[in-house]
Order: structure tokens, then C-alpha cells, then sequence
């Protein structure tokens, strides 16, 4: 997708316009905000297919705009990548329980961004090669070519790490995923952000799937299982 629609959120003027400079180069169509109304208003308006937010915004900051992204059916699933100057993990897992896709910390190399940024457009909407384009588990359903989501036939609304999640316990349902294998599968890293992060997410997908989030169990001490139910068993 070198032509997607990017909208970059950043009220520094010398890395907004290296930003805009360098995905404008490689074949983006980006906008821009430089404060969290503005931000929150243009992702609402031109539903960008990915927002690049940093985390110290003038009045509203990065977090309370990755929020209202996400409480807005019409901006809920668009992914976001975080730019932070903090390199703390506290900041990190912070942005993960809001909703956030990615992070790069300050200073980073534009080209760095792209490839996280083409990265996220892969993962998001690129058609998956895979043989099963359906993936079913009780009342559970994906639809893999438009990347959607279904429970008791009802679509439901996920963001693209959510969808990944699901798609991981769908494809090892019956088998206990530890933290550190999700971590691995859905997020695609080995960093130490454990414990919160992915339970916070678990805890989120499992309140959308409404009735089939009792399928999502918690296998105490070790992580998480997509039960079969026995009908299937």
C-alpha cells in the first residue's frame, strides 16, 4: 500500500516536515495535525488507513487522542504507531493498554518509520497467504480476505492487534499460549513487556467477542487457551 493515506500528529515543525518529506517520497498520501482536536477531527473526517501520533501534543496529549481514537466506531480500527521521546516501559505498555500498533522512540531514522509503517499496512490489509480464507471456532469466524470478524454472526469491531490476536487463538485453539508466544505471534516481538500488555488486550478482545469470551480462558500461572467447545471437541 505505498499509496495509503497516513495522517502524522506531531506539533515539532522540523520532524513533522522530515515526516512528511520522507513518506511523501516513498508514495504515501499524508496529512497532517499538530495538536490533538486537529488530530482527532481529520482522522474522524479523511479515515486515514494509518495515523502516526506522538505522545506530547499540546492540550490533548497522544494517549487521550489514542483513546478517543479508539472509543469512535469510525476511527476505532485505523492502526496507529506512537513517536516517545521516553524510553521508560511503563510509557510503552501505556500506549499498548490504549490501543496503540507500534512505537518508535526519539530520535529514530525516517527509514526506520517507513519500514514499521509499510510493516503495520502488511499486517493490517494485506490479503493473507494462507490456504483457509474463513477460520471458524464455535461462534467465533474470521473472514481472512476482508479482515473481518464475526461472534454469534454479529460483526464485531477490532483493531488490528486485536484481529491478530484472535487470528492466533483461532489458529492454536485448544493449545495454552503462553504470554511470551502472543507476544511473539500477534505483537511480533520478544521484548519484556509481558504480563500487562497482553493481558490488557486479552481482556479487551474477550469483552467484544460478548458471549464467546468465555471461550477465551485463563490457565492460571502460564497464559491463555481459545477453548474448543464439545460440539466441536
Amino acid at each position: 500500500m505505498s499509496d495509503a493515506r497516513l495522517l502524522v500528529v506531531d506539533d515539532e515543525p522540523d520532524i513533522l516536515s522530515i515526516l512528511v518529506y520522507q513518506l511523501s517520497k516513498e508514495g504515501f498520501r499524508v496529512s497532517t495535525a499538530v495538536n490533538g482536536q486537529s488530530a482527532i477531527a481529520t482522522a474522524a473526517e479523511e479515515r486515514p488507513d494509518l495515523v502516526i501520533l506522538d505522545l506530547m501534543l499540546p492540550g490533548i496529549d497522544g494517549y487521550e487522542v489514542l483513546k478517543r481514537l479508539r472509543q469512535n466506531e469510525a476511527t476505532a480500527s485505523i492502526p496507529v504507531i506512537l513517536l516517545t521521546a521516553r524510553r521508560e516501559e511503563e510509557e510503552r505498555l501505556r500506549g499498548f493498554e490504549f490501543g496503540a500498533d507500534d512505537y518508535v522512540t526519539k530520535p529514530f531514522s525516517p527509514q526506520e518509520l517507513v519500514f514499521r509503517v509499510r510493516a503495520l499496512l502488511r499486517r493490517t490489509y494485506a490479503e493473507p497467504v494462507t490456504q483457509s480464507r474463513r477460520l471458524k471456532v464455535g461462534s467465533v469466524e474470521l473472514e481472512r480476505d476482508a479482515h473481518r470478524a464475526f461472534s454469534d454472526g454479529v460483526e464485531i469491531d477490532l483493531t488490528p492487534l486485536e484481529y491478530r490476536l484472535l487470528e492466533v487463538f483461532l489458529e492454536r485453539r485448544g493449545r495454552v499460549q503462553t504470554r511470551r508466544q502472543l507476544l511473539q505471534a500477534a505483537w511480533q516481538t520478544n521484548a519484556q513487556i509481558e504480563t500487562r500488555t497482553v493481558d490488557m488486550h486479552v481482556a479487551r478482545l474477550r469483552s467484544k467477542l460478548g458471549d464467546a469470551g468465555e471461550l477465551l480462558e485463563t490457565v492460571r500461572g502460564v497464559g491463555y487457551r481459545f477453548r474448543v467447545p464439545e460440539s466441536e471437541g
